[in-house]
């Protein structure tokens, strides 16, 4: 009775998360069901810190990315992202398309999906708007890269994290394993979007009439988002977990900001999405209890299966069905799930790259899949914007299962 009880509260609050009745935030219910778990003794208080502690690497993560953003936001760095876009769109909003969509492939490779989440939409926003063109096919973009990039680099998206842990291949190898079908991945999403949102993009862009001038502490802001790129890269390529490097660029922008303008620093902090972190914590409690109560051993259960089935059934199973998975349960849950059972079973080889690609990229199917996409998210309703679930899941019901399939074709 007590699995059962487990079962049925994480899989309503993950539900209640995604749904959001009422307009009620996503923190509220995934940290209502965390808590009830623990105050039923369904989840024992010393597993309950366990699970929180595993999720700290990714919380510090998150918290630098959202100090950057909302500094990049006080100083103007979105405006002044936004005058140049559109400057380089030259009138046509196709051609802004392709810019934005090349500058989320930049910003995902190098700065995570999560930073394409927070730190992009904004700035394209500022940008479709300046331009006076249609934003869904621009805003989609930003959604869809963050998720069709995120196995360029290992750092890419935290999902890499929890699913290679400690076995994360070293860059070298990484990116033979993950170059083409990172590609393939992307070139395709890239084709499905602009032509099913080829009548949005037919129309002109306005032109710009004064440039905006970035001011010196909007170039420090700036200069934050670059030392962090460089220290993820770094830690990347020295097996340091990304969580503390991101966090302490964060705080250093802050400082460099401060000496040009004290208030902007204040004013930043202050407008952090602070819940995404109660957030997280509450996923890494709920994964916790659902492996207590059997996710792991049925998870063990495909996968050995899958283990022993030849390599193309196995890679476009495992793909697919943890994608499949991940837009259920969102891709945080089953990357965590799925990447404890394959380094339970030893298993490093072609069946966890495929489970990999399908948790980065099987999200792109609609809005309940990745963190990334709830951050993306939050970022449009914080702007006064919104995308709803069925205008996300009419693009991607066909450009997931493309970019998937392709991927794990290129995939050796």
């Amino acid at each position: 009775m007590s699995l059962a009880l487990i079962w049925i509260i994480s899989l309503a609050s993950i539900a209640l998360m995604l749904v959001r009745p009422r307009g009620i935030a996503e923190w509220v219910w995934i940290v209502g069901g965390a808590v009830l778990l623990v105050a039923t003794h369904l989840l024992p208080p010393g597993a309950a810190l366990h699970a929180i502690h595993e999720g700290v690497d990714v919380c510090l993560f998150l918290t630098g990315m959202m100090i950057l953003a909302e500094l990049a936001r006080e100083e103007g760095v979105f405006n002044w992202v936004a005058d140049v876009a559109v400057r380089h769109a030259r009138g046509s909003a196709s051609r802004l398309f392709l810019w934005v969509y090349l500058a989320g492939t930049v910003v995902t490779v190098l700065l995570s999906n999560d930073a394409t989440a927070v730190v992009l939409t904004p700035a394209v926003l500022a940008a479709v708007r300046r331009a006076k063109v249609e934003p869904r096919p621009h805003l989609l973009a930003c959604a869809l890269i963050a998720n069709a990039a995120s196995f360029v680099l290992p750092i890419a998206n935290p999902a890499n994290l929890v699913v290679y842990g400690a076995n994360m291949p070293p860059l070298g190898q990484w990116m033979r394993m993950f170059l083409l079908p990172s590609v393939a991945s992307i070139v395709a999403t890239f084709v499905c979007l602009r032509l099913l949102s080829r009548k949005a993009l037919a129309g002109e862009a306005a032109p710009v009439t004064e440039p905006y001038r970035l001011e010196a502490a909007g170039w420090l802001a700036l200069a934050g988002i670059g030392i962090a790129a460089a220290a993820l890269l770094v830690s990347s390529a020295l097996d340091i977990p990304l969580g503390a490097p991101t966090f302490g660029a964060g705080v250093l922008a802050l400082l460099l900001v401060a000496t040009r303008d004290r208030n902007s620093p204040k004013m930043a902090v202050r407008n952090v999405a602070w819940s995404v972190l109660p957030l997280v914590a509450g996923l890494f409690m709920i994964v916790e209890a659902l492996n207590r109560a059997g996710l792991m051993g049925l998870m063990k259960t495909g996968l050995t299966w899958l283990a022993a089935a030849p390599d193309g059934i196995a890679k476009f199973a495992g793909g697919f069905g943890i994608g499949l998975l991940s837009n259920v349960m969102n891709n945080l849950p089953a990357g965590l799930a799925a990447g404890t059972a394959l380094r339970q079973m030893g298993q490093h080889g072609l069946l966890a790259h495929a489970v990999l690609i399908g948790v980065d990229l099987g999200p792109n199917l609609s809005v309940t899949g990745s963190l990334a996409t709830i951050l993306w998210l939050i970022a449009l309703r914080r702007e006064g914007a919104e995308i709803t679930g069925w205008e996300f899941l009419k693009i991607g019901v066909v450009a997931m299962p493309v970019a998937l399939g392709l991927a794990l074709l290129a995939l050796r």
